[in-house]
């Protein structure tokens, strides 16, 4: 896995908060181009579903899913402080959802009747609602005092961990460069001794 791949996994919100990796450059953007929302939202295609007939994301889809990821982002972090979190995060997490509100739309499938959710609106604005609603549901989760940042020098991700134990986002990203960048510390400084 490499630090372009989205980290796929953690609660939607959190999967959302981490497309903005640390790279050589500062922060990337893993959903900068419509191409790649699409490509992010098939990873998360069987929690986030697109209704049928939603074609490729448009630019202007883009703005509404970052603003929500940014507004979730803030909150998580005052979260990992210990601080309150900023009201016009809270509010603007509220606001993304009631642009674009669930309707259970029902309908007789010729046997039973069928309800189907259903969101009005543009596509940006209808995915900025849903993620809006994943970080709704995980910030008022008792769980989410569990969450924790990577504790890789170089790493932004944030995570709840099944295990009390767990210090990084991934074992294969994180994880394995932690302890190769330790191997390589030990054995360096036992040459070093050794000169």
């Amino acid at each position: 896995m490499s630090d372009s791949e989205p980290l796929t996994g953690e609660p939607l919100a959190l999967d959302l908060v981490n497309t903005r990796p640390a790279g050589n450059d500062g922060r990337t953007d893993l959903l900068d181009t419509p191409q790649r929302l699409a490509a992010w939202l098939a990873l998360e295609d069987d929690r986030l579903r697109v209704e049928a007939g939603d074609s490729v994301p448009a630019e202007s889809d883009l703005a509404p899913v970052h603003a929500v990821r940014a507004h979730t982002e803030a909150v998580l972090h005052a979260l990992l402080r210990g601080a309150a979190p900023p009201e016009a995060g809270l509010r603007a997490l509220t606001d993304a959802q009631c642009a674009a509100p669930a309707v259970r739309e029902l309908a007789w499938d010729g046997s039973a009747v069928t309800a189907t959710v259903r969101r009005p609106g543009p596509l940006g604005v209808r995915l900025a609602a849903r993620l809006a609603e994943a970080a709704a549901d995980l910030l008022a989760d008792p769980a989410i005092t569990r969450l924790k940042r990577c504790e890789a020098d170089d790493c932004v991700m944030l995570f709840l961990p099944a295990h009390p134990r767990r210090r990084w986002c991934s074992a294969d990203r994180c994880g394995n460069r932690v302890r190769v960048a330790r191997y390589y510390q030990r054995h360096k400084q036992v040459t070093d001794r050794k000169r």
